[in-house]
């Protein structure tokens, strides 16, 4: 080995430190959070469909 050496891989050394730092400012939220409101979201958008469908908007 060389002196060189660090102990990672040289094209993902920054990313490998920049993932591992979490900053205590941001967001945080549960994925199924998110999967529930993409959900709703979702049913949400083919009620409004259904509707102007039916002309009733």
């Amino acid at each position: 080995m060389s002196s060189s050496d660090s102990g990672g891989l040289m094209s993902s050394a920054g990313l490998v430190r920049y993932f591992d730092a979490e900053d205590s400012n941001t967001i945080r939220m549960d994925p199924r959070s998110v999967v529930a409101f993409g959900v709703l979201f979702g049913v949400l958008i083919l009620m409004l469909n259904a509707l102007f469908m039916l002309g009733a908007v």
